[in-house]
């Protein structure tokens, strides 16, 4: 499938929540002539969803759709961080089965070991579904509010409307706080912990190594149940080269069915790095 790199900037608010760096700080957005508002793409999935809508791609069928191109996001420049990136994304709607979570990490590991790119950890959680979450938050929300006096004001803001962003926090003492946090892991439902268990087994029987992370959360408000991220120890800082997750109440979000969703994608630009350290 292929989106434009422009998008209305509704769709991102929709979809990966306002309450979150990317659209509180790094999104690319101006008017155009008309006064709309518009933004450069800050990342794949809504995109690829209202696409999928629009031209009658995802309504009670499976499909699955992958996708090259670039990001943007107004981030500081280093080592692994550019404000331009590239993405290499594969999306699979229509599947319900935790197994086909599984599948996807499978076809992304199989696609970095045909790289022979060495020192790569997969990490995986689960983040609850909606029915389940808001336990979650209520104690994350408790356990924050007894510790006010070492979250930035970032994270003050954050702690009421949505705390799970803390996690993405790089602040030192914000990290070291919410070290002691409560796991998302001891809330779950027990459809979510058979969901997450599944994918384990699944994981297992491909043979794929996996750390179950209970910090992990990601970056975007979409995610529900598993998500997952490949990390690279020779990146440094920037060490995340992929991630992705399951995002079943995404396509009925942005007006659609409701139909379940789950994807990843690839950091050309750190992958590229890799390769070059490797050579």
């Amino acid at each position: 499938i292929r989106m434009p790199i422009l998008e209305m900037t509704d769709l991102f608010k929709r979809s990966i929540g306002e309450v979150t760096d990317i659209v509180e700080k790094e999104m690319y957005t101006f008017e155009d002539r008309n006064g709309d508002s518009l933004t450069l793409r800050p990342e794949g999935t809504a995109g690829c969803v209202r696409a999928g809508l629009e031209h009658g791609l995802l309504f009670n069928q499976v499909q699955r759709l992958w996708y090259i191109g670039p990001m943007f996001r107004h981030e500081r420049p280093q080592k692994g961080r550019y404000r331009q990136f590239h993405q290499i994304n594969a999306e699979a709607f229509g599947l319900h089965d935790p197994r086909a979570d599984a599948e996807l990490i499978l076809l992304l590991m199989t696609f970095f070991q045909r790289l022979e790119l060495p020192d790569l950890v997969l990490h995986v959680n689960s983040l609850g579904c909606p029915g389940c979450r808001p336990q979650f938050k209520e104690a994350l929300t408790s356990f924050l509010k007894g510790h006010a006096g070492q979250l930035c004001s970032d994270c003050l803001r954050r702690r009421d409307k949505n705390p799970l962003r803390i996690f993405d926090c790089k602040v030192a003492t914000c990290k070291e706080t919410v070290s002691e946090a409560p796991s998302i892991l001891d809330h779950i439902c027990e459809a979510c912990r058979n969901h997450f268990d599944t994918v384990l087994r699944a994981l297992e029987g491909f043979h794929i190594p996996c750390h179950t992370n209970h910090r992990l959360v990601r970056g975007l408000d979409y995610y529900t149940r598993t998500t997952f991220e490949v990390l690279a120890q020779s990146l440094g800082a920037q060490d995340a080269v992929a991630g992705g997750g399951r995002y079943d109440g995404l396509v009925k979000a942005l007006g659609g069915p409701d139909q379940p969703g789950v994807g990843f994608a690839i950091g050309v630009d750190r992958l590229r790095t890799l390769l070059a350290d490797r050579a």
